[in-house]
């Protein structure tokens, strides 16, 4: 049910993620951006650089959103009395539904583009 269920979503979210890939083409690391569209292991994404990333996954019965980011390591708000452990990873997981609309879908995308700009 899950592997069909994201079928469904990568038909419909491939071309966005092929879209942010070129538009990223010069501005990431070289030998990225990935776009990651492995059916048969149940997860299609994107990679931006080795910090960030988006993963749309399925485990068993249900469909994830992944959205992988690193802190940055300096941060304004840090302060002598508050610290803050900057270059720590953030695995943000949340749940799909398989009926997902397509603007849930390029929402995923902007946020992950938000964190890394």
């Amino acid at each position: 049910m899950s592997v069909q269920a994201l079928d469904g979503v990568r038909a419909r979210m491939l071309p966005m993620l092929q879209v942010a890939a070129e538009q990223y083409q010069g501005r990431v690391p070289a030998g990225y951006p990935n776009v990651v569209d492995s059916l048969e292991n149940g997860v299609i994404g994107i990679e931006l650089d080795p910090s960030f990333a988006l993963y749309v996954m399925s485990e068993g019965e249900e469909l994830y959103a992944d959205v992988y980011r690193r802190a940055p390591r300096s941060d304004n708000r840090s302060s002598a009395s508050r610290e803050k452990f900057g270059g720590l990873p953030f695995d943000g997981r949340r749940p799909l539904r398989p009926d997902v609309s397509d603007q849930a879908l390029r929402n995923l995308i902007h946020e992950l583009m938000h964190y890394w700009n």
